[in-house]
């Protein structure tokens, strides 16, 4: 093993949860990513009067009470459902019983960008229209971006847990699993339950569409006709344990953790700097203790922003001599936000474990300074060992997460 692989354990991936605009669950998520599905529909949570377009990602015919069963979904916000409901699901794919949880030591860490901002768009709107007597208490005490986690240990009734919500922005659902497998490898916690979660609300959507970044109709990252984001919700959580634990149990393994890399270069409130994402994959790679050329495909963070996806290809072209296929599962499922990175590390995970490149769909024409293997419009078959799922953030938050494929024998 090479000197600058950090020592501990070894971290598998043995439960998905997944909400998102293309399907609920690992079986609906996995086969509308293999399908190239497009969740792109008007959006309904809120009022687009004035607005020129109004595209997003919704999930639709979500019924809390189907997941949630120790709280009332009434009292929780939007976000705070998605993230409890996708636990539940991730705790049930891992063959966890619920008993057998509550008596292990658990980190519950949820990245976030919006929280429960929704709720506070439904606030400020009221009171615009009747004045602050119709505060409602209720919405104001669940609005808490913190709640995102501790929902999650109530829904789940654990004890024995640490909850933190994490609100690096556009990428925290890579922060969230990357503070899981660190608190799993040194031996902190026994199981993590770690992802993101996000619902569409009316505040991220003005101000993406004031910064001209919203598309008018389909997300088309590399494209050379892009015209920006498609806002989108959901939440993807994952359940990691040791491998010690997962070959005790007799757990399915849909991949492993091999490492991950962060960094924060503060250089610009929005705009990427391809340097500083450069050392933040490069600062993956040692840490999980591989090469460039060990990289079967790149997930993307892929917007479909002008400025988001030259910067990024500049960045890996930094350290890439050859480019790996490198696609971007926004093109199907929208910009979910705080969920973004959460729900490309399932469906990396997934991708590794069924062997095949997510397409990126709605797909015409590379722009030249694009100049990648995007997996235009249909999914391939392929071989796939070794995943890096890229997250920028705004304010120059970036993390990297590499997943690999369960082998018997200890990385190199």
């Amino acid at each position: 093993m090479r000197a600058d692989i950090p020592s501990g354990r070894r971290v598998v991936i043995t439960g998905l949860g997944v909400l998102s605009p293309i399907g609920a669950g690992v079986g609906e998520f996995l086969a509308g990513i293999l399908a190239g599905r497009s969740g792109a529909k008007p959006i309904t949570a809120f009022d687009t009067t004035g607005f020129q377009h109004a595209m997003g990602c919704e999930i639709e015919g979500f019924e809390p009470e189907r997941w949630i069963q120790n709280l009332d979904p009434d009292t929780l916000g939007r976000a705070s459902q998605f993230s409890a409901a996708a636990a539940r699901m991730a705790v049930a794919d891992a063959g966890l019983e619920l008993d057998e949880l509550r008596a292990r030591r658990v980190l519950v860490s949820v990245g976030t960008t919006d929280g429960e901002s929704r709720d506070l768009d439904t606030l400020i709107g009221r009171q615009l229209q009747t004045g602050p007597e119709s505060l409602d208490g209720v919405v104001a005490r669940r609005s808490g971006a913190g709640r995102l986690a501790a929902t999650v240990v109530r829904e789940l009734q654990l004890t024995d847990v640490e909850a933190v919500t994490i609100p690096t922005a556009c990428a925290a659902g890579n922060y969230a699993i990357g503070d899981g497998y660190d608190a799993i490898r040194t031996g902190d916690v026994e199981i993590a339950l770690s992802g993101g979660a996000d619902a569409v609300c009316r505040k991220t959507f003005t101000g993406f569409y004031r910064l001209g970044t919203i598309a008018p109709d389909v997300c088309r990252p590399f494209d050379r006709d892009r015209k920006g984001i498609l806002t989108g919700e959901g939440a993807g959580m994952l359940v990691m344990e040791s491998l010690e634990s997962a070959l005790a149990r007799g757990a399915r393994i849909y991949a492993e953790v091999l490492g991950y890399g962060l960094n924060c270069d503060a250089l610009h409130p929005v705009a990427p700097d391809p340097d500083s994402l450069a050392r933040c994959i490069g600062r993956a790679h040692r840490n999980a203790g591989i090469t460039a050329e060990d990289v079967d495909f790149i997930s993307a963070h892929g917007t479909g922003t002008r400025a988001n996806d030259v910067s990024e290809v500049a960045a890996i072209r930094k350290v890439f001599k050859e480019l790996p296929p490198t696609i971007s599962i926004k093109s199907m499922i929208g910009h979910t936000m705080g969920a973004a990175s959460a729900l490309a590390s399932a469906a990396c995970a997934l991708a590794i474990h069924e062997q095949f490149i997510p397409p990126t769909i709605n797909h015409r024409e590379t722009d030249p300074e694009c100049d990648i293997d995007c997996v235009p419009n249909e999914a391939r078959r392929v071989s796939v060992d070794v995943v890096q799922n890229n997250a920028l953030a705004f304010a120059g938050n970036n993390a990297v997460l590499i997943l690999g494929r369960y082998r018997h024998e200890a990385p190199r």
